[in-house]
């Protein structure tokens, strides 16, 4: 049998292989559930934690390719919310600072008498 779709006598596309309709109709089925599996994985390799509220409310199909698979950039998309922003320390200038602060200057007077 010839891999492309015969006509039947009523117009319609007849598949050669019926399984492959099977295949298709799986396909369809499971493609939301295994790109919701490859987000998870690259926010596991990202070190990042996901809500369960944002993986419950996702739309999957989102997720998904022209062909049906996994799309990497839009699971990139999906995790660049999420992403840490890097901890700066509060710089107070340059060079180096004790860790209780400078100490306070003594306040000397101007007068002699005081000396």
């Amino acid at each position: 049998m010839s891999d492309t779709p015969s006509v039947s006598e009523s117009g319609e596309a007849v598949l050669a292989d019926p399984g492959d309709a099977i295949r298709a109709e799986i396909r369809a089925e499971y493609a939301g559930k295994l790109a919701l599996a490859e987000l998870k994985a690259a926010a596991a390799r990202s070190g990042i934690e996901l809500p369960s509220a944002f993986t419950a409310c996702l739309n999957t199909s989102a997720l998904l390719a022209e062909d049906g698979s996994p799309s990497a950039e839009a699971i990139e998309g999906a995790l660049s919310a999420f992403v840490p922003k890097p901890e700066v320390p509060e710089l107070l200038g340059a060079g180096h600072h004790p860790p209780g602060g400078f100490p306070r200057p003594v306040r000397r007077s101007l007068d002699a008498r005081y000396r």
